[in-house]
This record gives C-alpha cells, structure tokens and sequence, in this order.
C-alpha cells in the first residue's frame, strides 16, 4: 500500500472537517447535500464516458486500485537476478539459462533471457523490449489522462450544480428565509467538484504517473542488464554498469545484502 496517499487523503479530509468543527456556527450536516453530490460525481463520471470509449472507462477501478495499491518491480532485486545470469552465461553460455528461466519471476526479465537464449540478434532482442516499454507507457499514459479528465470535469459540473441551486432559488424569492440555506446548498456543488477533483482525481493521476516512471526506469535497466549478458560481458562489470542506476543508500543495501 502506498502510505503517502492514504496519509495525504486522511490528513486533507481531517484538515477540512477540523475547520468545520472550530468555525463558529458550523454543522457537519450543513455539507451533506445528496443531490449535489449526485451531480457533481454522476455528472464526472458521465462525461469521462463521452470523453473515452467504454473499455477504457472501465478499467478505472483498476487505476485507482494501482495508484492506491501500487505493485512496480524493484531494481535491486532485478539487478541481483541479471548479474546471476550474467555469471551462468559467463560460465556455461547463453543457452545454459534456459535452466533458470523458472526461476524469473519478472515477465520483462524473462522476455529478454527466452529471446537471448533462442539466439535473437542484439538488436532484435533490443527492439522487443522497448516496443514492449512503449506499449506499458501508453496504458499508463491512458490511465492518467481518465484521471485528469476526471479531474476536470468535476469542477465544471460543480459550477453547472451550482447554476442549477441558483436558478431554483430565484424561483421561490417569495420566501426570503429560504434563500440563505438555498443559497448554501447551491454552493455545495462547487465545493464537492473541487474536492473530487483536488484531494483524488489529480492527485492519483500524479502517483500513477510516478509509479510509471519507476517502472520505465527500472526495465531501462534491464534492457541494458540483457545487452550486456547478450555480449558477454563480466557479471562484475554488469554489477557495476547496472548499480549506477540505484542512489547511493540503495547501493549500500545491496552491498550488505
């Protein structure tokens, strides 16, 4: 789990009912409006459809479940397992790792072996995987930009809520008691469309896409890990090569590791 964004949402909603609670003759129940809410989130949501076809629309569940439950590979690790196989094929051949491919849990990593294995030319193999890299950047990219139309659009059908509220005051002006809670009620849209889009629709776009650079920079790695084991470099200089991608702190973990 991601513990900066649970933090981050528990501590905006803590912030802002905080505020409620110490301001002078404020209620929690006077920012509870059902059909303003209704509007703002059913209003988001219908305009992301029109935004996007259906399969993609669909799969947003699953975007906010990687933003909030991210699952990107490690580099450390993935730099442990090209180095092994970097001292197999040093010491056995290439094609003595076609015995560790159960062993690889990294779909990307064992892409790259398989095909190194099978006696794919350099280039060949160097092609697959960035083509591969690509397709993952742009499901990625696809994920943001619902997030961000998310995002968008709720604030929009906040002030549409909003005109909506006011129109139906000005109707009923013969009753000029009701025209403040009227008035506040109107309000609420705008409120609850920046919130949407401010505390989650934005914010998780973000995450998403710096969990993506995470994983665009760790398979980098691999591509190169993979090029290096293809020419038959010495795994101390793959080690080497490789760790130059990791801070300082992660190296001195792997070196104690």
């Amino acid at each position: 789990m991601d513990k900066a964004t649970v933090i981050g949402i528990v501590l905006a909603i803590a912030l802002m009912l905080g505020a409620i609670a110490i301001a002078p003759g404020s209620s929690f129940s006077a920012f509870i409006d059902y059909p303003s809410l209704a509007v703002v989130v059913g209003g988001g949501i219908a305009a992301t459809m029109v935004a996007y076809p259906m399969e993609p629309f669909l799969s947003m569940p699953i975007i906010f479940k990687k933003a909030i439950l991210p699952n990107p590979p490690e580099m450390a690790p993935a730099i442990k397992t090209l180095v092994e196989c970097a001292e197999i094929a040093r010491k056995e051949g290439v094609l003595a790792l076609e015995n560790k491919t159960a062993d690889i849990e990294d779909p990307f990593i064992l892409l790259g072996i398989q095909m190194a294995v099978d006696g794919s030319p350099a280039e060949l193999i160097q092609s697959v995987m960035r083509s591969e890299m690509a397709a993952t950047a742009g499901r990625h990219k696809q994920g943001k930009g619902l997030l961000e139309t998310l995002g968008r659009y709720s604030p929009a059908f906040g002030m549409i809520g909003t005109l909506l509220g006011l129109i139906i005051m000005l109707g009923n002006m013969d009753d000029p008691a009701a025209i403040g809670p009227g008035m506040a009620v109107a309000l609420l849209t705008t409120l609850y469309g920046a919130l949407i889009s401010n505390i989650i629709a934005l914010p998780f776009a973000d995450k998403l896409i710096f969990y993506a650079g995470k994983e665009y920079q760790i398979r980098e790695v691999v591509v190169q890990g993979i090029m290096a084991i293809q020419n038959g470099d010495n795994p101390r200089v793959v080690d080497q090569k490789l760790s130059t991608f990791l801070s300082q702190k992660e190296r001195d973990l792997k070196d104690a590791a």
